[in-house]
Order: structure tokens, then sequence, then C-alpha cells
């Protein structure tokens, strides 16, 4: 009789490539791992990886059975979650959460999610969209709220909010009268997003096209950062204004009125990788789909 285990391991080594991560997932041995997978090759009468000096891959009957061991795992998965109720969910799940989304509603899905599941543990990772894909297909991560989609295969998205771009500025800048030419705007640094996100490069090529030769951008993937230099007077910004309310009505910020192209929105996803133990993730990511839409309906339009 095929064992489960040896099925589980098989799947782990085949999404994380190697025998090593799989030991580490399944908290075994690197021998162990071997062993099960002998096991299972002996009992299927076929030939799951081929192994070199790079590690491991799979064989064409690997890739065809790998997706029959995903459904088994499926399987149990959902039997067990069947079998008890919603509020005893444990485990640990790791999230990558883009600044944005902490600035605006992530603390209102914490204290759901909290609430809802009290012995599932969430592990916070704050960074940019970039490195959050990579984590999130090293499986470093488990689920990301990042600028998506991400479309690769057996990675499913969730949408979850649209939020616009806008020029942004201290009063205490003294820019003219308005509506602002790009040329004007360039004589002063301008603050953004990262240098390899998406809204860093199309302001710059905004910039190019409109006249400025050699645009000073300042990218930050600390959004309390580039707010604070705008403030500071340091220069304007691009920056989704969702969560500048506080500053917008104190007047220490302003929304600026630019003669250009209009700004793109930044559309984020709840972005996960498809496997046997996600779902948890997956109930995570329509709570998240849930709470950014009531945050967008209070949102003053």
């Amino acid at each position: 009789m095929i064992e489960l285990r040896n099925i589980e391991t098989f799947f782990w080594v085949a999404t994380l490539g190697s025998f090593r991560a799989a030991a580490d997932k399944l908290n075994t041995t690197q021998p162990a791992v071997s062993q099960r997978i002998a096991s299972l090759e002996a009992d299927l009468g076929v030939q799951l990886f081929e192994r070199d000096a790079r590690g491991v891959k799979l064989t064409g009957k690997g890739h065809e059975l790998l997706s029959h061991a995903e459904r088994m795992l499926q399987v149990r998965r959902d039997m067990f979650e069947a079998a008890r109720a919603q509020n005893v969910m444990t485990g640990t799940v790791r999230i990558g959460v883009a600044e944005t989304i902490v600035q605006t509603w992530l603390p209102t899905l914490i204290e759901l999610v909290h609430t809802s599941y009290p012995a599932l543990v969430l592990e916070i990772e704050v960074d940019t969209t970039h490195v959050l894909r990579s984590h999130l297909m090293a499986r470093q991560i488990d689920l990301a709220f990042l600028m998506g989609p991400v479309l690769e295969a057996r990675v499913e998205n969730l949408p979850l909010c649209t939020y616009p771009l806008a020029w942004v500025a201290s009063p205490l800048l003294d820019l003219g009268p308005e509506p602002l030419t790009l040329e004007r705007i360039g004589r002063l640094p301008i603050i953004t997003y990262p240098s390899n996100s998406a809204p860093y490069r199309v302001v710059r090529d905004m910039l190019t096209r409109g006249g400025v030769a050699s645009p000073r951008m300042y990218g930050s993937a600390s959004m309390s950062m580039v707010v604070r230099m705008t403030q500071d007077g340091i220069g304007t910004s691009v920056i989704a204004p969702v969560f500048l309310g506080k500053e917008l009505a104190r007047g220490e910020l302003r929304i600026l009125q630019v003669d250009a192209d209009p700004l793109p929105e930044l559309s984020f996803t709840a972005t996960w990788v498809q496997g046997p133990d996600s779902h948890a993730v997956r109930l995570i990511a329509q709570m998240a789909q849930k709470v950014a839409a009531q945050a967008g309906d209070s949102i003053p339009g």
C-alpha cells in the first residue's frame, strides 16, 4: 500500500526543487526524504526524479503524477477541514504586504482574522511588490498582498482594491500657478515608489517625454518616508493619497493639478501558490477582499 506520507514528500520535493528544502518543510531529515521517494518509486514502478550534481528535476512520468499527488493531498486537507469547526483552525500563515495596504486596511483584517480564528498565527512581512513576489514564488511566504496579478503557473490571484495615484506636495513649496507643467515639476526631485516599481517607471517615462532630460527621482519602499520627505518640501511626490486623509485635512500636504497624462492606478491582489496546504490562505484572501471592499466604501469620493 502506498503511504500518503510518501506522496506528500514527493509533492514537496517537486514543488521546492530539492530534497533539503522538502526536509525542512516536513520537519524531517534529508535521508528520510530520500528513503520516502525511493519507497514511492518502488511502489509505483517508475522513476519520479532525475538526480544530478545540480539537484533534482521531475521525469516525464513525475510531471504526469504530480497533479494526482496534489489532488490526493487536497482531499486529505478538505477532510480534516470538514471535520473541525472553522474557529479552531490552527497553524501559521506567513503574509507579505505592500505598505499601501499596511497604511489602509491591514489592521482591520488582522483583527478580523484573530476574532474568527484565534488559534491561527499570522506572521507579517512588509516589503515591495518586487520582493514579495520573489518570496512568494520561493515559498518563503504563503500569501502576498501586492501590486498584481502575478501571472505564473499554479498561482491564484484574488482582486482586492484599486487606488489612484496623485501628484502631492507641501504647501510650503512655491511651485507657481496650476496646472503645473512637467518641466516645472521636474525642477525639483520627485519622490515615489522604489525604482523597480511600475509607478516609478511610468513617472520617469512621463517626465522624460515631457522634456525633463534627467529627472531626479527618489524611490523608497517606505511610504512613511515618502510622506515625510514630501512634508519637508524636499520635492513633489507621486503617491496614492488614500492614506493621506489627516495630512490633507491639516493642510500639511496638497494635491497638485499637473498638465500631463493621467497617472496609472495601483491595483492590488491577494496572491498565493496553489497547494494542499492553501486552505487557510484562501480563506484569509477572501476575508481580505471583503475588508478591502468595505474600506473602499468608506473612502470619500
